[in-house]
């Protein structure tokens, strides 16, 4: 299944939903502002999902000033109680998954000690939950893969897993993306597809940066039940990345704009 992160507004999301049948991955409950007004949050967003006729949703979280791994217990304590917001919408709107920021920031954190306190911090906030909604953590500012493995080892919840996000590891790591994908392949439920040049997080077109998207996603080539969101902030790269991700064959029987006759392939869809 693929989806489109709403960073565009409602009328294009709606002409590319109808043209391909993408879900929707929804930033609403990611703000803290909203989740101030949760009710309130809720209430339009359901008109917002109605309008745009949003048939396949998940979740991206809240992570501003948050983090799961923080020394401070009133840091924890914010982190759990927004994170119990944005899970209580996901199981409201019928969303199937909740995307969450590791939260790492190099030369701020150590490493040492780090992946025990997310695995403990995941497993207090598991504790009560049930499957229907997978809890993804996604790399951001992480510089290697494998703290993420041991996180994602030491936590036996099904609906725990990871989402790896192949603009993120392009610009804030050295290690190669396919290296990436290599490593954590065991425990990836669902990718961010976006790019850039290596230099800083910019969520271009699939294609027109460094990310070795071939490399990488030909790893998923067998993988059932993959998902994937493409994370660009204009309809128009949105609908280039559908065009380049079709091309690579790892999604091709997920939205029938991935289907697209050749001779319209590179012909915006809205």
């Amino acid at each position: 299944m693929i989806y489109i992160s709403h960073l565009i507004d409602d009328k294009e999301m709606k002409e590319i939903i109808a043209s391909t049948g993408a879900g929707i991955e929804s930033i609403e409950f990611s703000v803290a502002e909203n989740l101030d007004h949760f009710s309130r949050t809720l209430k339009n967003y359901r008109k917002q999902l109605e309008f745009m006729d949003c048939q396949n949703l998940i979740l991206h979280g809240p992570f501003l000033d948050l983090n799961p791994m923080a020394y401070d217990s009133l840091v924890v304590q914010a982190t759990r109680t927004r994170y119990d917001q944005a899970y209580q919408a996901a199981k409201e709107l019928g969303a199937r998954k909740l995307i969450l920021h590791s939260g790492f920031i190099p030369s701020v954190y150590f490493l040492t000690g780090w992946a025990e306190r997310m695995a403990d911090f995941y497993n207090r906030f598991l504790d009560d939950k049930d499957d229907s909604v997978e809890i993804l953590m996604e790399n951001v500012m992480n510089p290697f893969p494998s703290p993420l493995k041991d996180v994602a080892e030491r936590i036996s919840h099904p609906a725990f897993g990871l989402c790896l996000d192949i603009g993120h590891s392009n610009c804030c790591s050295e290690i190669s993306g396919r290296e990436w994908a290599e490593m954590l392949l065991p425990h990836i439920r669902h990718l961010h597809l976006h790019d850039n040049s290596g230099d800083k997080d910019r969520h271009l077109a699939l294609g027109t940066g460094s990310v070795p998207l071939s490399q990488i996603l030909n790893l998923f080539q067998n993988m059932s039940g993959l998902s994937c969101t493409i994370e660009c902030n204009t309809a128009q790269d949105v609908t280039s990345s559908l065009n380049t991700l079709s091309d690579t064959g790892v999604f091709i029987d997920s939205p029938k704009s991935l289907c697209y006759d050749e001779t319209i392939r590179n012909t915006p869809v809205f």
